[in-house]
């Protein structure tokens, strides 16, 4: 925000006069956004997580100033709501996904998830479903706290055209995982046959079988969801309908699929790796030093490596002068000084 900031100053702006803020009340967003008197601020829950915004004022309000119907997305995302509250398994997609996921990794995430929307308008789908899937289900310990390293590796892109960079190993190498299609039933765009009696739309559903068929030959478990069109309802079913399907999968496997400890732990490591990097500019001086003279100073000598890296970046960026060897081709005799 600061960075954005600077270059609307920069272009003659008042950033304020552009701004809004999407957060809690009373955070440090909100009061920034009260004292430099922005457009607007709109509210979030403290409990809504990253992964599970989409659906909230953090996805809903990008969208709109996208021009996207957000009613739509929010009126297909409660006849999700109302699906997944069927008792009756079989007449609950939600429930069905998740059982599927289960059956398919034996509860133990045993295989990986790869997703291949056949529409480019989906093409950033399996990456959302990454973070969704991933950072809810990948848990060291269950709910009683018992270590269980659970999850759900997922990776993807969109076919036909990128489904080319590992479909042969899909078919023909490791059977480490299981495929979800996404079938959209509407083609859209131009009418043209391209051959006789197929149009574009005709060969991407080709595609699409084909693959599937090729898979299943192989011994390759997938399924397939089946939407009319990509539309703003049909994005708002789809976000809701994984969503609810990991809240269902994490119940299966008894761990809390809304927490996430692995990001905080990695955001408080790198906190303190801002913190050595002010030790480290606190312990230069005009004296040139290595990396594990000026580690012994911080009290990081456990961590020479990483104090070099600190020192490689800085230097890098002009911000400290490396003083003797080229850092990279011998970091052990490396030495730095202040700039």
């Amino acid at each position: 925000m600061m960075i954005v900031s600077e270059a609307y100053k920069a272009a003659g702006l008042e950033f304020n006069k552009h701004a809004v803020a999407i957060t809690m009340f009373g955070s440090k967003m909100d009061k920034v956004a009260i004292d430099g008197k922005w457009l607007a601020r709109f509210p979030m829950f403290d409990w809504i997580g990253g992964r599970t915004s989409e659906l909230s004022a953090v996805g809903l309000l990008p969208a709109a100033l996208q021009g996207a119907d957000i009613q739509a997305m929010l009126d297909g995302a409660a006849a999700i709501d109302i699906a997944t509250r069927n008792k009756e398994t079989a007449k609950n997609p939600a429930a069905l996904l998740a059982l599927m996921w289960h059956h398919a990794t034996h509860g133990k995430g045993e295989k990986d998830m790869v997703v291949l929307p056949y529409k480019d308008r989906l093409l950033l789908f399996s990456r959302y479903l990454q973070q969704l899937v991933m950072e809810s289900l990948g848990k060291r310990l269950d709910l009683d706290g018992k270590r269980v390293d659970q999850g759900i590796n997922v990776f993807g892109n969109k076919g036909s055209t990128d489904q080319h960079a590992y479909v042969q190993q899909l078919r023909d190498g490791v059977n480490n995982f299981f495929l979800t299609f996404i079938r959209v039933l509407k083609d859209g765009g131009s009418k043209l046959e391209v051959e006789p009696h197929a149009t574009a739309g005709d060969f991407l559903q080709g595609f699409l079988l084909g693959t599937r068929t090729a898979l299943f030959e192989n011994d390759r478990q997938s399924m397939t969801i089946s939407i009319q069109e990509v539309s703003p309802r049909t994005v708002g079913v789809l976000i809701a309908l994984f969503e609810r399907a990991v809240g269902y999968y994490g119940t299966l496997v008894n761990v809390n699929a809304y927490h996430q400890p692995g990001v905080e732990a990695g955001k408080k490591a790198a906190a303190t790796i801002l913190e050595t990097q002010g030790k480290v500019l606190t312990a230069l001086s005009a004296t040139p030093q290595t990396a594990e003279d000026i580690a012994k100073k911080t009290g990081s000598i456990d961590s020479a490596e990483t104090v070099f890296h600190i020192l490689e970046h800085l230097s890098t960026n002009g911000r400290i002068k490396a003083t003797s060897a080229a850092p990279t081709k011998d970091p052990a005799t490396a030495t730095f000084s202040i700039a």
